[in-house]
């Protein structure tokens, strides 16, 4: 298909998400540059489209919070159709087209590719999910990251294993580490292999196992998981693979004491639950997760309700809340600079201190990496096929279960 431009953006690959948003704001706000126009760069199709749909929600809720708070910007929806080969097109796409500043892309492979576009163009990359370490180690000048490494997530993941543990007083003595061999799944095996060492962990690491999420079943992975016995099985999934996990631990009445993700989504997206009903609830999952007790983050559920009334934000808000912050980091960048050419507002980018905000941890800053430092992690377990935080207690609205239920006789 030709590219043909309508009113300066492509119809194919981009729809407004919003109108300019023009509430009344002081002076210096309103003498400021024109309003900034964000390419929102996510997998609403393809492979992945089922987390970048939900990322997508929470950009459609996005307008609603960023208006009350004074900001102007304008959401251009893009779908990088789950190839990173088409986000790289896309990238070039929308800077053509007038894009100030791009946000996305969830997949790691993916953010990479339109990371070397947004560098050559001097136009700011805010990563709203996308853990692989090396895309903050190339020496990116015009990229941050509001999410944690891969690392990051492992240690904080292993860390509440520990709290886990002693608030259930379930004891692990093994564990297998089951993982994707994409390109997450990959710098995953790579954390766990570097920092499960330093942890001090109490229990063994028996062996890594991984898995190719786009076959049929997952059936031989888990007769070794089988043979191994573990106590604890780890997993690094996407909600397809989670499924085929589930199933086929079912089939061969394959029972661990928990199965915990140090870190991946899967266990909680609404294709995961759809497909295999009861039988996902008291897995759990440690990742950054949204504060229930922040002003903004019950001000983004309410836009989130009026703008998705089909979708669940419970169970999106992790995915919406992160894309949520990247947009907001934006617009608060582009208020402070005044400007929306790249290098003023990448200027501005690097020295956010966002105090208010809506996930688990201190303020939206960054480091000279381009990383958030202060991204906390909770422990969530699935509830009546809700996502429900059990740890840390400050933030915690039910205490965590174990050792698990049995697959058999779930209702």
């Amino acid at each position: 298909m030709s590219h043909k431009p309508v009113s300066g953006v492509n119809r194919r690959h981009f729809v407004a998400g919003a109108a300019a948003l023009t509430l009344s704001a002081p002076a210096v706000v309103r003498a400021q540059a024109a309003t900034l126009k964000v390419g929102v760069m996510l997998p609403r199709s393809g492979f992945f489209a089922q987390a970048g749909q939900s990322c997508h929600r929470g950009a459609l809720a996005a307008p609603k919070v960023l208006a009350d708070l004074g900001y102007k910007v304008e959401l251009f929806h893009i779908d990088t159709e789950s190839s990173a080969d088409t986000a790289r097109t896309q990238a070039e796409r929308a800077i053509n087209d007038g894009m100030h500043c791009l946000v996305g892309a969830f997949d790691s492979g993916h953010t990479l590719a339109i990371a070397q576009a947004a560098e050559q163009r001097q136009i700011p990359l805010i990563c709203n999910i996308a853990a692989a370490p090396q895309i903050t180690e190339q020496g990116y000048k015009f990229l941050v990251r509001n999410f944690q490494t891969g690392g990051a997530l492992v240690t904080n993941g292993l860390r509440l294993i520990k709290d886990i543990s002693a608030a259930t007083k379930v004891e692990f003595k093994s564990a297998v580490f089951l993982h994707a061999n994409d390109t997450f799944g990959t710098a995953q095996r790579g954390a766990m292999d570097a920092i499960f060492p330093k942890q001090n962990m109490p229990f063994q690491l028996v062996e890594s196992i991984a898995y190719d999420p786009k076959a049929q079943d997952l059936a031989v992975e888990v007769t070794k998981l089988r043979s191994l016995n573990p106590d604890l099985v780890l997993v690094v999934s996407r909600a397809g693979d989670a499924i085929k996990l589930v199933r086929d631990m079912v089939r061969q009445r394959f029972e661990p004491k928990a199965i915990i993700s140090p870190g991946s989504p899967g266990l909680y997206d609404e294709e995961f639950y759809q497909a295999v009903g009861p039988l996902a609830d008291y897995l759990m999952f440690n990742l950054p997760w949204v504060n229930p007790k922040s002003d903004m983050t019950q001000a983004l559920e309410a836009s989130f309700k009026q703008a998705n009334p089909s979708n669940r934000f419970a169970v999106d808000c992790f995915n919406a809340g992160f894309t949520f912050e990247a947009i907001l980091v934006a617009a608060d960048a582009h208020k402070r600079a005044g400007a929306t050419d790249g290098p003023a507002l990448m200027e501005a980018i690097r020295k956010t201190n966002i105090e208010k905000h809506v996930m688990i941890g201190g303020p939206i800053q960054f480091d000279a990496k381009g990383n958030n430092p202060n991204i906390g992690s909770a422990a969530v377990q699935n509830r009546n096929r809700t996502p429900t935080v059990v740890l840390p207690a400050e933030v915690a609205t039910e205490a965590p279960v174990l050792p698990m239920p049995s697959w058999q006789g779930r209702k």
